[in-house]
């Protein structure tokens, strides 16, 4: 029992991590109908970045300096892979997304022959605190995910139920035809969802990097997991992806505890396999084209 209160709170951390991940996804997918298999790849560019400004310090201030420079680089990578898809993004969603794909790759490649294909380590520069209640561990790193986090939903929920551009996004996520005959710019609105995407995947990458390693695919195959959470959560609903993301954290936790870690991927299917079987939209989503916020 002790054993299962301290799986499913690291699970929760990690899950949070997963949540994120998931969000960026959610959010375009909810846009424009496209599933971003570069959303990895991107952020695991933004963390190499923040890396070579704190590679010979790293401190407070180069962090937020690195961290200014990877948010600024999503935000135009971000922006120029929409621009680049954007003819065939209202003309096959399974087209945009393979394009996507491409688009993972191109940016993989160009993150290896910039930074190499050494594995290194990206710590935060958080105190070192720890304390212990019981099975449950409480250090800063588990508390600043969960700050982070909280900070991360409450901004995207005001964003998207309080301001003009959250009620055009939610309007073309609900019916994009009828948005766009009253007026709105359909394009506007997804780039700044791709954009808003990119910045949720650099804030996914800084939190995911301290808890493993930093290579050109590490953080692109952590994603892999947060694309499980918003499969699981459901793909229109960004509630559903941070239900998602948790759900499969302590999952996962709890698979490779009970069962062993070599087949955690073949867990996840099964889990994906069963959830889709009872709720074909997931856990939180809608059909026929109208999604939950």
């Amino acid at each position: 029992m002790i054993d299962l209160i301290g799986l499913i709170w690291s699970g929760l951390v990690s899950g949070c991590q997963y949540a994120i991940g998931a969000i960026g996804l959610v959010l375009i997918f909810k846009s424009c109908k496209v599933v971003n298999f570069a959303h990895g790849n991107i952020a695991g560019l933004a963390a190499f970045l923040i890396y070579a400004v704190t590679l010979e310090e790293s401190t407070g201030i180069n962090w937020l300096l690195g961290s200014l420079y990877a948010i600024a680089a999503v935000i135009m990578l971000a922006a120029i892979i929409y621009v680049l898809i954007m003819p065939i993004v209202f003309k096959s969603d399974i087209t945009s997304t393979i394009a996507t794909l491409g688009a993972g790759l191109i940016i993989q490649g160009i993150t290896q022959i910039v930074y190499g294909a050494d594995i290194v380590a990206l710590d935060l520069p958080i105190p070192d605190w720890r304390y212990d209640l019981g099975p449950i561990v409480f250090t800063s790193y588990n508390l600043l995910v969960f700050t982070i986090t909280l900070l991360t939903i409450g901004v995207l929920y005001f964003a998207i139920d309080k301001s003009k551009i959250g009620v055009a996004f939610r309007s073309v996520s609900s019916n994009p035809f009828a948005s766009q005959v009253c007026g709105l710019n359909l394009s506007k609105v997804q780039l700044i969802s791709w954009i808003a995407a990119g910045i949720v995947s650099a804030i996914a990458a800084v939190l995911i990097v301290p808890t493993t390693f930093l290579s050109t695919t590490s953080v692109a195959t952590f994603m892999l997991l947060a694309f499980v959470a918003a499969v699981v959560g459901g793909f229109n609903s960004i509630a559903g992806a941070v239900v998602g993301g948790l759900l499969v954290g302590v999952l996962n936790n709890l698979f490779a505890f009970y069962l062993g870690s070599e087949l955690q991927n073949t867990y996840m299917v099964v889990v994906i396999l069963l959830i889709l079987n009872f709720f074909p939209n997931g856990l939180m989503g809608t059909g026929g084209g109208v999604s939950r916020v």
